[in-house]
């Protein structure tokens, strides 16, 4: 660290406080799976469920990240390694302020995750895995990404030529090829609530 530098976290007012005002406990869900696998729509309608239920919430989608905080950013595997140390960072801030942090967002590798999960802590990282397969997305192709990939206008793209990691050990897996969007939304629902609620 520079010599320059001397942070101040240690005379900050502590987290357990404003845990205390907001009466929840912040955690981080990351929600990870392919592009089109429902991620957003999830996280999305989660985020309205817990506003119904009290609960102060800040979502992170990769796409608006990209156009501000990550906007010189590219899908090199350095960059995207980048790009979730930031939101990595970002989310942390938001964690030690009690809020609950939904962060929406690819990353494909399990090594990415674990860098996330490290720099935001084992203890508030709580890993959600949208598993749907690379045919169903392409079907859904809600951004036009899956035909440009296909043929040749996008490089590196997850899932077909770069690679997409499923989730060894998830806090909760949904499998959205299978099951409706109301449904796997009412299962995260019913597993998050408790937790930040601290009734689990």
């Amino acid at each position: 660290m520079d010599r320059n530098i001397h942070p101040i976290f240690d005379s900050l007012l502590p987290r357990e406080k404003k845990e205390k005002l907001l009466g929840q406990k912040g955690i981080v869900l990351w929600m990870t799976g392919l592009s089109g696998s429902g991620k957003s729509t999830l996280a999305k309608g989660l985020e309205a469920m817990l506003y119904e239920k009290g609960v102060l919430t800040k979502l992170l989608d990769g796409d608006n990240l990209r156009t501000g905080l990550n906007f010189d950013l590219g899908f090199s595997d350095e960059d995207r390694e980048e790009n979730i140390r930031r939101v990595a960072e970002a989310a942390k801030l938001f964690v030690n302020c009690g809020i609950v942090t939904i962060c929406s967002f690819v990353s494909p590798t399990i090594r990415i995750r674990e860098l996330a999960k490290k720099i935001i802590g084992v203890n508030d990282f709580y890993e959600v895995y949208v598993n749907a397969s690379f045919t169903t997305c392409a079907e859904r192709d809600v951004k036009g990404l899956y035909k440009k990939a296909m043929s040749g206008e996008i490089k590196n793209f997850t899932g077909l030529d770069a690679p997409f990691e499923p989730s060894v050990n998830p806090f909760i897996e949904l499998n959205t090829d299978n099951e409706s969007v109301d449904g796997s939304l009412n299962t995260l629902f019913r597993s998050v609530l408790p937790v930040i609620k601290n009734k689990k």
